[in-house]
């Protein structure tokens, strides 16, 4: 199974509903830029997040660029920016990103994406999660997130 690579908010809100397994059981590998994992481990994620970026996994890896994102990717930010040049130096599967400016640049590049919503609905589907409940949890993130994401 070819790997996949995340971006930062995906992970930070399946973590914070307790769903994050489903991405090894869905994909296999993950692949994430050194940036996400900063962003993950920043003071002012939550706590949760926080605490599970500092614990390794054998199906999650941290890869370093082998070139900087192409210039044209300087309106994002760090984690999307690294995310869509991982996925295309990698030649990843599919991107896990949420945010509608970093999706529409990964798609400008013919990558694949998925967000937050397309995981757990995939997850739903195969009966992993109770996806009702989840949306819950979900919409409850969402309500806090700030404007732009």
């Amino acid at each position: 199974m070819p790997p996949i690579v995340a971006d930062t908010t995906p992970l930070n809100y399946l973590v914070l509903i307790e769903s994050v397994e489903v991405l090894p059981r869905l994909y296999g590998r993950v692949l994430i830029p050194p940036s996400v994992l900063a962003e993950l481990a920043d003071p002012y994620a939550p706590v949760q997040v926080r605490t599970w970026a500092t614990q390794s996994r054998d199906w999650l890896s941290v890869v370093p660029l082998r070139a900087p994102a192409d210039s044209s990717l300087m309106h994002l930010d760090a984690g999307e920016r690294d995310a869509i040049a991982l996925s295309s130096e990698q030649h990843a599967s599919l991107i896990l990103m949420d945010e509608r400016d970093g999706a529409a640049a990964a798609r400008a590049r013919n990558l694949k994406v998925v967000g937050t919503l397309g995981v757990l609905d995939i997850a739903a589907g195969r009966g992993w999660i109770d996806l009702p409940a989840t949306m819950l949890e979900q919409d409850a993130l969402r309500k806090k997130r700030p404007k732009g994401d």
